[in-house]
């Protein structure tokens, strides 16, 4: 390749920094450059610290039209084929306006609606620039870190297009990201401390992070009225069948759980009551009315869907592990209350609920979280026309919740969850996804968040199932993805200015959730107290906690 000699001429005359390279060709979101290896040599030299990431993948360039700097960012570089220049891929990331001559880049937006032509000279980004393509703007925002390619810049995060439009943080295990969600979801409370936040925890991480700052909900305290439950999240409980057997036991169950609703002295002001209706029964009449309807059959009919019914009821009510749903003690209209409490109506700046999970027994985890997930979109859409108190709605382990078909059927959670990723924006329900397995999440879930945060994914299938939901102008990022540290992430989407690399802010052990590591080399190193150990576990277990 010719050696062009691009320094001297193409100093641009309005711009204090020198020109480093020429546009070689453009084409849509993408375009190539050829790069002085001289000219980048001279400006570090000369530009000392603002010049410490010139030329290389990840940095900045711009290129001028009349009083327009289009800004791109370096995707890769390779050596031109004199050893003089370097032929550098580009994706362009949004433009700016210069006022006057020589008073730099102003407003900078992403997008690009004017195109630099072939042979338009480069100038390399100072220092100056970044500040002002990363300043915050006046607009709701959160601090959550520093700049990678500038550590003396503040990373934010704008609240409003964050949760307004989903978000999703990804990362593989051991890189930080319950510890950074952790951080998110501090800064969220201090700035807005009348929110409404629930998190669904499925490892009990988070409520030693969050003592302070909201209520902490587990199988010990929650009191889910099983009432509330609509008729498919019945089903995923009490019916045991498949196929047609199924749906015999299912039209029966609906015919009883109707009848024991129309007992209630509430079904007296509905005219038309649905067996959805979240309206108290008992499990009692539930049960007496099974028996009836099985003794007005025929003696030769098919009694057998009636007696699984039956055994399923009772086996729920006699076992310990779901007292938190199905309790005799929770048949009064508690809706209101538990509404309050989970929702946080009032925050009384306290704006987060952690539901703990873990000790849910795990063949209905999933219908718990789905009668949560579904209680949020309810209410949002029930009291609409009201002063809209908006929701936000975080799924740890998000994966396991609304899976795709290849990781296995989907669980009771997945519809609704689906529906929130698609429709909650309506309704003022903002959906926080963290998963360490994207690509095992239900196609098009992560596509409907506004906003990726991705850390560092180790899985290939992962990091292109993450790298297809980006949108194009990102792609440069997603290179490097596997070269992030713990902590690092980059962030793209509605949420911020422009797609950056954040390191993130360190939080103090106190607000951290219990999700580290045990140090095997630490805790190998004593003994004793085995005995007490094991028995104290035993009865735990045997008791399943109580």
């Amino acid at each position: 390749m010719m050696n062009l000699p691009i320094r001297p001429p193409l100093a641009g005359p309005t711009d204090s920094t020198p020109a480093i390279g020429v546009l070689l060709d453009i084409s849509g979101a993408t375009s190539r450059l050829l790069l002085d290896l001289c000219a980048l040599s001279d400006f570090t030299r000369d530009q000392g610290p603002d010049a410490e990431t010139a030329g290389q993948v990840g940095s900045f360039v711009k290129l001028k039209i009349g009083r327009t700097w289009v800004v791109a960012s370096i995707r890769s570089t390779r050596l031109g084929d004199d050893g003089s220049n370097l032929i550098a891929e580009v994706d362009l990331m949004g433009e700016g306006y210069e006022p006057e001559p020589g008073q730099g880049l102003r407003g900078f937006r992403r997008g690009v609606t004017r195109y630099p032509l072939p042979g338009s000279p480069v100038h390399p980004v100072t220092r100056d620039t970044l500040r002002r393509i990363y300043a915050m703007q006046d607009r709701p925002h959160i601090t959550i870190g520093t700049i990678h390619m500038a550590s003396d810049l503040r990373a934010a995060l704008y609240v409003d297009p964050l949760l307004g439009k989903h978000f999703a943080l990804v990362g593989s295990t051991g890189t930080g990201k319950s510890t950074s969600a952790a951080l998110i979801l501090h800064r969220i409370c201090d700035h807005s401390p009348h929110g409404h936040i629930v998190v669904i925890d499925p490892h009990g991480e988070y409520a030693a992070a969050f003592a302070d700052k909201g209520e902490l909900l587990d199988a010990s305290n929650l009191q889910l009225p099983y009432w509330l439950l609509n008729f498919n999240e019945h089903c995923d409980i009490l019916l045991t069948s498949e196929g047609s057997a199924r749906q015999i036991e299912a039209d029966i169950l609906a015919r009883c759980i109707l009848a024991a609703k129309a007992k209630s002295r509430l079904a007296q002001d509905i005219p038309r009551m649905t067996v959805d209706a979240p309206i108290p029964y008992l499990l009692s009449d539930l049960a007496t009315i099974l028996q009836a309807e099985m003794t007005r059959m025929d003696r030769g009919s098919d009694n057998a869907p009636y007696l699984r019914l039956k055994a399923r009821l009772e086996e729920i009510r006699a076992d310990p592990r779901y007292a938190f749903m199905f309790s005799g003690m929770l048949v009064a209209d508690t809706m209101g209350a538990f509404l309050k409490r989970v929702f946080r109506l009032p925050a009384q700046g306290k704006p987060i609920s952690i539901v703990d999970v873990s000790a849910v027994p795990s063949e209905i985890t999933s219908v718990v979280v789905a009668v949560l997930s579904r209680l949020v979109f309810d209410f949002a859409i029930w009291s609409r026309g009201e002063t809209r108190k908006p929701v936000l709605l975080v799924c740890e382990e998000a994966h396991r919740y609304v899976p795709n078909e290849r990781a296995g059927a989907g669980s009771s959670a997945a519809a609704i969850l689906s529906r929130i990723a698609k429709e909650g924006r309506k309704y003022g329900v903002s959906l926080g996804l963290i998963t360490q397995r994207p690509s095992d999440l239900a196609e098009g879930v992560l596509s409907q968040c506004g906003t990726i945060l991705t850390m560092r994914l180790n899985n290939e299938r992962d990091q292109a199932f993450v790298r297809a939901a980006m949108p194009e102008d990102a792609r440069g990022f997603l290179d490097v993805i596997p070269a992030l540290r713990n902590r690092e992430c980059i962030i793209v989407g509605e949420g911020v200015a422009t797609p950056i690399r954040v390191s993130f802010d360190s939080l103090e052990t106190s607000l951290r959730p219990d999700s580290a590591s045990p140090s095997f080399t630490e805790l190998w190193q004593c003994e004793g107290g085995e005995d007490a150990l094991v028995d104290r576990t035993i009865r735990r277990w045997r008791t399943q906690g109580r």
